[in-house]
């Protein structure tokens, strides 16, 4: 799996995001055309499109039909402003498989302007117009303000035909934000509304929202890569500076290398693709070789870890 980044403009600023910018400018289509093809040349199964928000990009339509003319599956995550229904009859025609939008709230406030008060009408445009898959996704932590409010989007999401899911917003680096007695209820309340499907590994977020570490093989670099917008391959949105390895110049090598490096940040991710391709190879191939980044590289591990350690 891998995630590729055709802007890093956003038209939002959600306070808890650190993927956006308000002044990048798209990268050039064809440039953009050749990460998917190289891509490709790496046997990549599905190539999802972020950013930013990736809807700003001119020609997206374009790299979708490129990602499917490799044969793999096409995502998209975008907070949904700017959906039309003719933008939706394009991305239709364009090939497109899934689409994420993440609600934040239910009404804006100064952390999240992606609320069902402003999104609804777009998701009833999606419902009518959409013939690729849809999926609603709320959360919970990082500064939400009222964590109820996930289980009315969730509700709101079943309503219009779409699948939901929940995550728990992560720091800065992408780690644990352990969950309030209140946060962990409606978690568990809208993962009861979650239909069960081969793609859910429900026990890793189960952890992360008991403030749990998970003990698994992170495959970053290997079975998940993320290309920003540089055209750098990075081991997630979150853990972006290494390997920071031209995908031109990705190859197997660097893939095995990476299949085998364990990574210290691992215990409490909280990037849930990395979590589901990397659970292929549980069962096998144990790591053997250190995280090799520079210790200012390496993420500050939780106070819920060291005091575990400490006993």
């Amino acid at each position: 799996m891998a995630h590729i980044i055709p802007i890093r403009r956003c038209n939002l600023s959600c306070t808890y995001c650190n993927e956006y910018d308000d002044f990048s400018k798209p990268v050039d289509t064809e440039v953009m055309l050749q990460r998917v093809d190289d891509l490709g040349r790496l046997g990549t199964s599905i190539i999802t499109i972020s950013g930013g928000e990736p809807l700003l990009h001119p020609e997206l339509d374009q790299i979708i039909r490129r990602i499917r003319n490799t044969g793999a599956v096409t995502g998209l995550i975008t907070n949904g402003y700017l959906l039309t229904a003719e933008r939706i009859q394009r991305l239709n025609n364009a090939g497109l498989d899934h689409m994420q939008i993440s609600i934040d709230n239910v009404m804006p406030d100064d952390v999240s302007k992606k609320s069902l008060k402003v999104l609804d009408k777009k998701l009833q445009l999606l419902a009518q117009h959409a013939i690729f898959h849809v999926n609603i996704n709320s959360v919970v932590g990082g500064g939400i303000k009222n964590p109820d409010e996930a289980l009315v989007i969730a509700k709101r999401a079943i309503q219009l035909g779409f699948s939901s899911t929940i995550g728990i917003i992560h720091d800065g680096g992408g780690q644990l934000k352990p969950l309030s007695p209140k946060e962990r209820e409606i978690y568990l309340a809208v993962k009861a509304l979650e239909k069960r499907n081969f793609s859910q590994l429900s026990f890793f977020q189960e952890k992360i929202a008991n403030g749990q570490p998970n003990d698994w093989r992170c495959r970053a670099g290997a079975r998940y890569i993320y290309v920003c917008e540089d055209g750098l391959v990075h081991y997630c949105s979150q853990q972006r500076g290494y390997p920071a390895k031209p995908l031109r110049d990705y190859t197997v090598t660097d893939i095995r290398r990476e299949y085998n490096t364990e990574k210290a940040c691992s215990p409490h991710c909280t990037v849930s693709c990395v979590h589901y391709v990397s659970y292929f190879d549980s069962w096998r191939s144990p790591q053997t070789l250190p995280d090799t980044r520079p210790f200012e590289q390496q993420p500050e591990q939780p106070l819920v870890r060291i005091q575990s350690a400490s006993r």
